[in-house]
């Protein structure tokens, strides 16, 4: 076992007095083995929560600070027939890999053998027939005795192993009919060897086992699949960082050894080992599992760069503002992990009846053993109906039918960019019928854009760049945007309320209001709701329009939205003449502008009354009140601003794809739970009864009971094709090309 000091050094901190650890747990292989470890530890004194991850066998515990030790949890665990060790990723994609080539060096041993002593029955079965001797048969089955004893105690041992130590913790799982239903069908051939019997039963034993390593390698291979996004996001975090030191000394420091205010150098072709800001340098930066974006980010002094993102261009100065488990990837990671261990309503039934049932399959096999010697039936043929109704009715459908698929979603949600924060989330996506959006920050992009910039001079846009960096004003900022590698210009003299200027090659230029550039107003264009400024240099000069402007495929999506039966709606705090032209750009007839926080609140819970089941799409760190108020909720959010996010689901980027993608994939998700659900029992109601009829072999219960695992997993994973086709982009202008702009910035005034 762990040392206790050193159990220690992987407990955190998990708010509200209390404390949180990650164990990885061998010996996990179904649904009923996650719920025997959850309520078993739920028992301690303390424990607040306790939930394994289906995928990897990894168990998040929270316990109340004082209450417990961390070795008294590993030890509860032990108790209960599991080992358990605190979790880390590459230990554990180790750990894999060794159990992978234990199940496939098992099936080849259980195959081999199984062959051969099916060649060895055969000779048998058509003997019987003919004219075989009573030794020529006693000879065959010896043999096959020799075969299939020793195989059976080599590739058995995954299950023998697991069903020795919960009878030794006094309790029972999958392994422990699995084991007695092999030891019984060989100590039973054994018996009617000595006995010079016509049938043996070491081809159905060795084929049992077979059967049954088929089933767990598959689901082995199964749960690799649902690992590799987590598995991505690990691979995607640095050891070491180039620490800069004084005296511009360079230092080889482990990542786990950086503190906020830390400095590092990132040289090209590097990933940024933590969240931090450009001091110094400028490059490009491939930020695709962020924000989902194929191009790279130009940044420079002052840009925000996140872990794991990978440097393309030049050395970066990058100041440290959080590492470790405080970094953007460690917060994407908890939010995957949360959405594949939550409890769903979906999860806790299955979780109950596959509670339930354990008992009453146990019960089953032994009311058949007793009812069939009771009809006169002979202990032979009792006792293998009797193995035949322990291993068919194994529950390991029915408690993976929920959690396959919501390993599944999670999944492709966060390929889709869409991270879940509640348990329930996907199922209330699935229930929502109507869609309520905010605007600004949600239709349109959270920053103002130049809206005009592709009809611009470039060098009249690269000096009003440059001429930007040397303000304070919040235009200049959406003016120096996309030229992260313009350095500003030196001795700039800003005029409050007017503009900067600044001497550019022995002449003034200026950037500021049109007025203060020299530009007359009355040829500036139509007069409308964007914001103005200018820049001018040398008589030359450009006016940028800079207005809010709709996500790319905001039409495409809302068109997608109403397709799929929803009704939408526009609930904004602006005024209203700038949320009309949204939506008559969207096709949204239901709209209302100037609507304060406390009367969306209102609004929405008008919408409950009626019986709608809202999806309140908004800005997920000003509109809490109405998120929380909604029936689920889903906000697009900056990266910097992850984990401050109050709603159900939240998204990076800047498409509203993800919004059609979250209603898409949750109602896919919530039709194939239903169905493993009822695929599930319709096995069990079709297989307990022939089973105990004795109308199955021991040799076609394992076949049907690894298959029926087998079905429910595929199942899950045609979930992967719900967001095969994707919404695409739409240009703005070329739909709505008298959208006028909305902001809220204050302009620069003469």
């Amino acid at each position: 076992m762990t040392a206790a000091r050193d159990l220690a050094v992987y407990v955190r901190p998990a708010g509200e007095g209390a404390l949180g650890m990650e164990l990885a747990v061998e010996g996990i292989h179904c649904g009923g083995c996650i719920r025997k470890v959850e309520q078993g530890l739920k028992k301690l004194d303390g424990i607040i929560d306790a939930r394994v991850n289906f995928s990897n066998r990894r168990l998040n515990v929270m316990w109340r600070d004082g209450t417990l030790a961390p070795a008294e949890i590993v030890d509860a665990l032990e108790r209960i027939g599991y080992k358990s060790q605190p979790f880390e990723f590459r230990q554990s994609e180790s750990a894999d890999i060794a159990e992978s080539r234990r199940l496939l060096t098992a099936l080849a041993v259980a195959g081999f053998a199984a062959m051969n002593i099916m060649l060895l029955s055969v000779s048998v079965w058509a003997g019987n027939v003919s004219d075989i001797t009573p030794w020529q048969r006693d000879f065959f089955h010896w043999v096959s005795a020799a075969i299939a004893i020793p195989a059976a105690a080599y590739a058995g041992q995954p299950f023998f192993r697991s069903a020795f130590k919960a009878l030794r913790a006094r309790g029972v799982n999958m392994d422990v009919p699995i084991s007695l239903g092999v030891m019984l069908a060989l100590g039973l051939s054994v018996v009617e060897t000595l006995n010079h019997a016509e049938h043996a039963y070491f081809d159905s034993a060795v084929m049992l086992l077979f059967f049954l390593l088929c089933g767990r390698y598959f689901d082995h291979a199964m749960r690799k699949r649902t690992r590799a996004v987590a598995g991505n996001l690990a691979a995607l975090k640095v050891e070491f960082a180039h620490r800069m030191m004084p005296g511009n000394e360079i230092v080889l420091t482990p990542v786990a050894a950086l503190r906020a205010g830390d400095g590092v150098l990132v040289k090209p072709g590097e990933r940024v080992p933590a969240d931090g800001i450009v001091i110094n340098g400028a490059s490009q930066i491939d930020e695709s599992f962020v924000t989902g974006e194929t191009l790279r980010r130009a940044v420079g002094a002052g840009a925000a760069v996140y872990a794991g993102t990978m440097n393309y261009g030049g050395a970066l100065d990058i100041r440290v503002t959080a590492s470790g488990e405080g970094t953007l990837i460690d917060e994407i990671e908890r939010l995957l992990d949360k959405a594949v261990m939550a409890k769903s309503r979906y999860v806790r039934l299955a979780d109950r009846a596959a509670g339930y049932y354990a008992p009453v399959v146990h019960t089953a096999a032994l009311l058949t053993l007793t009812g069939w010697l009771i009809a006169g039936a002979g202990a032979h043929d009792a006792i293998v109906t009797a193995i035949s109704v322990l291993i068919i009715t194994c529950p390991c459908a029915l408690a993976l039918a929920v959690p396959v698929v919501q390993v599944v979603a999670a999944g492709a949600l966060f390929r889709g960019g869409i991270f879940l924060n509640a348990g329930d989330a996907i199922e209330r996506l699935a229930e929502a019928d109507m869609v309520v959006f905010d605007k600004t920050g949600t239709l349109t992009l959270p920053e103002p854009h130049v809206a005009n910039a592709g009809a611009l001079d470039p060098d009249l846009l690269r000096l009003a760049a440059r001429l930007a960096r040397s303000s304070s004003h919040p235009l200049a900022a959406v003016a120096a945007k996309g030229f992260a590698n313009e350095a500003p210009v030196g001795g700039a003299v800003e005029e409050a309320g007017h503009g900067v200027r600044a001497e550019v090659d022995g002449a003034e230029a200026r950037l500021g209001s049109l007025a203060f550039c020299g530009v007359d107003e009355s040829g500036a264009g139509e007069a409308d709701d964007s914001s103005r400024i200018a820049v001018s240099h040398r008589g030359r000069h450009a006016v940028l329009v800079v207005r809010q402007v709709l996500r790319a495929d905001a039409v495409a999506v809302t068109s997608e939205l109403r397709r799929l039966g929803l009704d939408l709606m526009i609930l904004s705090g602006d005024r209203a003449e700038a949320v009309a032209p949204i939506a008559r750009a969207l096709g949204i007839a239901i709209w209302r502008g100037e609507v304060k926080p406390a009367n969306k609140v209102a609004a929405l819970q008008r919408l409950r009354d009626e019986g709608r089941r809202v999806l309140m799409v908004g800005d997920g760190l000003n509109d809490s009140p109405a998120l929380a108020s909604a029936h689920v909720s889903l906000a697009p959010i900056g990266a910097a601003d992850l984990s401050k996010a109050h709603a159900d689901a939240v998204f990076l980027g800047e498409k509203l794809a993800p919004v059609r993608d979250a209603v898409v994939a949750a109602r896919r998700a919530r039709a194939l739970m239903r169905e493993n659900l009822w695929l599930a029992v319709i096995y069990n109601v079709i297989a307990v009864p022939v089973a105990v009829a004795g109308w199955v072999t021991p040799l076609i219960a394992a076949a049907a009971m690894s298959g029926s695992s087998v079905l429910v997993t595929l199942n899950a994973f045609r979930l992967h094709a719900a967001l095969r086709r994707k919404v695409g982009a739409v240009e703005v202008g070329a739909i709505a090309p008298d959208f006028p702009a909305v902001t809220g910035d204050r302009a620069w005034t003469s």
